[in-house]
C-alpha cells in the first residue's frame, strides 16, 4: 500500500506532518530533547514571548484537575531579544520550523515583539490573544471582536511572517472571534486556548492557585476544542491548528476530521512525554491502513 504524504501546508508553510507542540508545553525544545527531536515534528510551537523579560505569577502556579490540569504561570519568558539570540538558533541548526507565541498588554506591544520575531530565522508568528488590553481597562483582547480585528490588523501590517492568531475559547460565539481575525488579515487560526477554571483548596478555604484562577487543559476540553474546530473551520476560510485535549491517535483524529490541518499536542506531554512522536506515527498508520492519500482527505466535507 503506497504511504500516504504527511506533509502539510499553513499560511504557505510546508511541516513535515500535521503534528505541532503548543506554545507553552515544551520550552523552547532542548527539553524534550531526551525523547524526540524537535525537527521530527511538523512543528515547535515555542513558549511565548513578549517585548520584556517577565517573572510569571506567584506560585502555586499549576493545579491538577480530573482529566486535566489548571495553570496560571503568567507567561514567564526571558524576552524576545533574549530568545532570539539565545534560543532561536539552536532550534534553527536542528531543521525545526519554528513558531513563535507572543504577546502583549497593548497593541504597540504586540507589534514590537511581533517586529523583532520577524526579523528573526523563526518560521511562523501565533498570536496569543488571550491577555489584558491595559487601555480597555483589562478585558482581554481575546474576547472583542473589534480588539481582535484591530490587534491582527496592527501585527499584520508590521511583518511579512505568515500571521496565526491563537482564538481564546472563553466567548459567546467563536465564529464572530476568527471572522474578527480573518478579516484583520490573520493567516491562520489555532484553537483553542484554555478555558477559564478554579480550584479550591477545601483545607485551606482558599483558591489553590496563587492568581486564583487559571487555564483549564488536557482531555477534559477536547469535546469543546473539537467542537470550536468544526464550527469555525465552517465560518472562515483559513488553515486551522486545533489544539485542546489531544493526547492520542483518536483525539488526533477527532480535531483533524472537525476541519483542523494540523493539531497541536500540549498537556498530553507531561504525562508521556513521547506523545507527539506516537500521534505523528498513529495518524500516519491510519492514514496507510484506511486510504487515505494524506492528511487533508480526513476532513468531514
Amino acid at each position: 500500500m503506497k504511504a500516504p504524504d504527511m506533509t502539510v501546508k499553513i499560511a504557505g508553510v510546508t511541516l513535515k506532518n500535521p503534528v505541532i507542540t503548543a506554545s507553552g508545553t515544551c520550552g523552547y525544545g532542548r527539553e524534550y530533547l531526551p525523547f524526540y527531536k524537535p525537527e521530527e515534528l511538523g512543528a515547535i510551537t515555542v513558549k511565548c514571548v513578549t517585548l520584556e523579560p517577565r517573572a510569571g505569577n506567584p506560585t502555586p502556579r499549576v493545579a491538577e484537575t480530573p482529566a486535566g490540569m489548571l495553570n496560571a504561570i503568567g507567561l514567564q519568558n526571558p524576552g524576545a531579544a533574549y530568545f532570539v539570540q539565545h534560543e532561536l538558533p539552536w532550534l534553527k541548526s536542528r531543521g525545526a520550523t519554528v513558531i513563535v507565541n507572543i504577546a502583549g498588554n497593548t497593541i504597540e506591544e504586540y507589534v514590537g515583539v511581533a517586529q523583532l520575531i520577524d526579523a528573526s530565522d523563526a518560521d511562523m508568528i501565533e498570536l496569543n490573544i488571550s491577555c489584558p488590553n491595559v487601555k480597555k481597562g483589562g478585558i482581554a483582547f481575546g474576547v472583542d471582536c473589534a480588539a481582535v480585528e484591530n490587534v491582527t490588523r496592527a501585527v499584520k501590517d508590521a511583518v511579512k511572517k505568515p500571521l496565526i492568531v491563537k482564538l481564546s475559547p472563553n466567548v459567546t460565539d467563536i465564529t464572530e472571534i476568527a471572522r474578527a481575525a480573518e478579516a484583520g488579515g490573520a493567516d491562520a487560526l489555532s484553537l483553542i486556548n484554555t478555558l477559564l477554571g478554579m480550584k479550591i483548596d477545601t483545607r485551606a478555604r482558599r483558591p489553590l492557585l496563587a492568581n486564583g484562577t487559571g487555564g483549564l487543559s488536557g482531555p477534559a476540553i477536547l469535546p469543546v476544542a473539537v467542537r470550536m474546530v468544526w464550527q469555525v473551520s465552517r465560518a472562515v476560510g483559513l488553515p486551522i491548528i486545533g489544539m485542546g485535549g489531544i493526547h492520542d491517535t483518536e483525539s488526533a483524529l477527532e480535531m483533524l476530521m472537525a476541519g483542523a490541518d494540523a493539531v497541536a499536542v500540549g498537556t498530553a506531554m507531561f504525562t508521556d512525554p513521547y506523545a507527539p512522536v506516537k500521534i505523528r506515527d498513529g495518524l500516519e498508520q491510519f492514514c496507510r491502513e484506511n486510504g487515505y492519500a494524506s492528511p487533508s482527505e480526513l476532513k468531514i466535507r
